[in-house]
């Protein structure tokens, strides 16, 4: 069984939903909000964003907005 807790002893993570703009790469694709790297013990349930189409989504839960560089 996996575990349920969040690793952050490989990387640092940021906080989540911390900012309103980020700018992503195609290496970031899936798209998640919150994505890899973010806090996950207080943020929103992850939501996945169609960002190839347009080069531009916003999550529905927090209202940030990615850009795709």
């Amino acid at each position: 069984m996996p575990a349920m807790v969040q690793d952050d002893s490989k990387q640092r993570l940021i906080q989540a939903n911390a900012l309103h703009q980020y700018t992503v790469t195609a290496a970031d694709l899936p798209l998640s909000c919150p994505m890899p790297g973010m806090l996950l013990w207080n943020s929103h349930p992850k939501v996945y964003l169609a960002i190839e189409a347009t080069g531009w989504a916003k999550c529905p839960y927090c209202g940030a907005e990615y850009t795709l560089k």
